[in-house]
């Protein structure tokens, strides 16, 4: 029964990772017509994204610091419902202002989902899967934003731009009834240095102090792991303007704006495929540090640099021939979609490049999120990660704004989508410096690992 408990624990949080993505993935799409709708300049939509994603990881630091304090189980519950409230209240917005506040209520409570899914789902699994079942967390955190790409591109061109955020919100509230019976495990749970102290029915005591937020923030594995988030998140975070680029690739075929969304929708949860292989990656990171508390790091660090000329060469790579139906039918459209890359060598190449490209890059989320719980003590994973989280918003952030940013310098030179290529191109430089950050902090990762499995020996042992 209490191995059930503890899969069905992992299983609700696995889910639960989805839903800040859902909803960072129901925008791209709609930009085009949520900003008709309200009246505003689509370059602006882009705003409204970074700011969500910015209030999420700015509210997780404060989630963070109580999961270490107080019961997460309740926690988890309060947060869920002020981000389920928001995305209701985001559906009905009437002006551009009321649908930046909602949103920005959203990110307060998806900060929750971030910091304490992620303490207690690194307190559940055994640490042998760590990497693992930490990947199926980050995979699904991937598969969230295709979802919600697909959902809105599908729903909203049979009914409005609304319609999306309420279907999600109803699907918050069932995730509330699925917390009801969820097993909240013990802080160091996981942790093979405790497992004797937990068997004899004691208890890990250690909380987090004020005090202990200077020693985590500047830890050394820490620093790096909060530069490297950074660094990569400006280019990933820049790819949640790929749908915009497929859809003028699309017209630039001569298909209609309506046929052109759909497609898009379709193309971007397709070309993300490779991000499947996380968990091999995952698995790959576990087998690695039993050797050398360097392999999950040294690992990374090769497929997030090789994460770069992957996309840059998909991006380049034109849709010529694209063959679509024309009258609009979302089932059609995939069904051509799917025959084209079977058919038609230029989206076939796209495909195979994508693949390699969302492959590459879903090596870093599994190893990245094993690190993390690696070189913290268990009472401090909470707060770590959340800083973490907010170093990689921060990138995802300058990302997605960085876009317009560089887009508006290349538009005068160059026109759609030329200047879509360039720019998300240029954006992918960042990956160098990410992947020197993993060399760098192998050493770091070392001796941090060390520490913390002799402080949890000694505390097991003084009990």
């Amino acid at each position: 029964m209490k191995k059930f408990k503890v899969i069905y624990t992992i299983f609700v949080f696995i889910a639960l990772a989805a839903f800040d993505n859902i909803i960072v993935g129901l925008f791209p799409p709609l930009f085009q017509s949520i900003s008709k709708d309200l009246d505003v300049n689509v370059a602006k939509m882009g705003i409204v994204s970074a700011l969500n994603i910015l209030t999420t990881a700015i509210s997780s630091v404060y989630w963070g610091y109580l999961s270490g304090k107080f019961k997460r189980k309740k926690l988890i519950i309060i947060g869920t419902l002020i981000w389920v409230l928001s995305v209701f209240l985001t559906a009905y917005s009437q002006s551009y202002f009321q649908l930046l506040l909602f949103q920005i209520l959203t990110g307060i409570g998806l900060g929750c989902i971030a910091s304490i899914g992620f303490s207690v789902l690194t307190d559940s699994i055994p640490y042998q899967y760590r990497g693992l079942i930490l990947s199926l967390w980050g995979m699904t955190q991937g598969l969230g934003g295709i979802f919600g790409s697909l959902l809105a591109s599908l729903v909203a061109t049979s009914s409005t731009w609304r319609t999306p955020f309420v279907l999600v919100g109803f699907i918050g509230f069932f995730l509330i009834v699925l917390y009801l019976f969820v097993k909240e495990p013990a802080r160091g749970e996981s942790d093979p240095e405790l497992q004797e102290l937990i068997k004899e029915g004691s208890s890990y005591n250690y909380i987090i102090e004020a005090k202990h937020i200077f020693g985590i923030l500047f830890k050394g594995s820490n620093m790096y792991l909060y530069l490297q988030a950074f660094f990569m998140n400006i280019s990933t975070g820049s790819l949640i303007w790929l749908p915009t680029l497929y859809i003028y690739k699309i017209q630039q075929q001569g298909y209609s704006s309506k046929t052109a969304i759909i497609a898009a929708g379709y193309l971007y949860a397709i070309f993300q495929l490779g991000g499947m292989t996380s968990a091999y990656f995952g698995h790959l990171g576990d087998k690695l540090q039993t050797k050398t508390f360097k392999g999950r790091a040294l690992l990374t660090a090769v497929f997030v640099f090789l994460t770069a000329p992957f996309y840059i060469a998909m991006f380049i790579i034109p849709m010529t021939n694209l063959s679509l139906p024309s009258d609009n039918n979302p089932f059609f459209i995939l069904i051509s979609l799917l025959k084209q890359i079977l058919t038609n060598p230029w989206i076939l190449l796209i495909f195979v490049l994508s693949f390699f490209a969302s492959a590459a890059q879903s090596a870093n989320t599994p190893n990245w999120l094993a690190l993390i719980t690696d070189v913290n003590l268990p009472e401090h994973r909470g707060t770590a990660f959340s800083v973490a989280n907010l170093s990689n918003s921060l990138g995802r952030t300058l990302g997605n704004v960085g876009v317009g940013l560089v887009l508006s310098l290349v538009s005068v030179h160059s026109k759609e989508p030329m200047s879509y290529i360039i720019t998300l191109s240029l954006l992918q430089i960042f990956l160098i410096p990410s992947s020197i950050c993993y060399v760098v902090m192998a050493k770091n990762n070392v001796r941090d690992i060390r520490n913390v499995k002799r402080t949890l020996n000694e505390r097991a042992n003084n009990n």
